[in-house]
């Protein structure tokens, strides 16, 4: 799947769930998703301001934290190609001036193989801990995005709540109408944090997994790609 098609498919699944979660809450002859968005107040907006920031992480991340991404496989075969000519230098130039996962890797494990072979393998497992910790802190931003989400939903509770109470202390015989709007706006910004956090926190956890399994697999990869060095005097 392309970048292209990958951000349309993620933007047509968050247009889903959203449009399912606002059209059940939608009954005859109830509020409309509209007018239960309207009760929400600015705490509503900020949850808004979450769901969009998290959408664009989401894409970003999953679009972007893929194996062709961190390991072009056009990339992978020309360094291969000169570590086995043993053109080095070109090698080095290659991954400097590509700038993907791997080819830091391998670029940090080439400009120290004077210090021989342990050490070059040293450098690589140093650098891909560093590119490992650039790509966690990366999703991170989904996961506090989806902690905050629940957070907001609960601050929307505690604002539904004071306008209710404000309306019982101006009113001698308030009805359960006249409270409804406190109502409407705790429980609303409740299910709007609640399903945010849902969401946010499952991508963020799928996306940590694929940091995990693709960190290893490319670092054995770029592991195997200097291993006939082993025990070779490399100039």
């Amino acid at each position: 799947m392309t970048p292209r098609m990958s951000k349309f498919a993620f933007a047509v699944l968050a247009l889903f769930l959203t449009s399912s979660l606002l059209s059940a809450q939608e009954h005859e002859g109830s509020k409309t998703a509209w007018e239960l968005f309207q009760s929400t107040g600015w705490v509503g907006m900020l949850l808004v301001g979450v769901s969009m920031l998290g959408t664009y992480f989401s894409i970003e991340n999953f679009v972007s934290i893929t194996r062709e991404k961190l390991a072009p496989p056009q990339i992978v075969d020309e360094l291969d190609r000169l570590i086995q000519e043993e053109d080095y230098d070109g090698a080095v130039e290659l991954a400097t001036e590509d700038g993907s996962y791997l080819s830091i890797l391998v670029s940090a494990a080439l400009r120290m193989r004077h210090a021989g072979y342990e050490e070059m393998i040293g450098f690589l497992e140093q650098s891909s801990a560093e590119q490992t910790f650039g790509l966690s802190v990366k999703i991170s931003y989904m996961s506090l995005l989806g902690n905050m989400a629940p957070l907001l939903g609960l601050l929307g509770t505690v604002t539904g709540m004071i306008t209710s109470f404000q309306k019982i202390e101006q009113m001698a015989a308030p009805k359960p109408k006249d409270l409804a709007s406190g109502v409407y706006e705790s429980l609303v910004n409740t299910t709007m944090g609640l399903f945010l956090a849902i969401v946010f926190l499952t991508s963020f956890f799928f996306l940590k997994n694929r940091v995990t399994k693709l960190s290893i697999s490319i670092t054995l990869q770029g592991v195997d790609m200097l291993k006939h060095l082993a025990g070779k005097a490399v100039h």
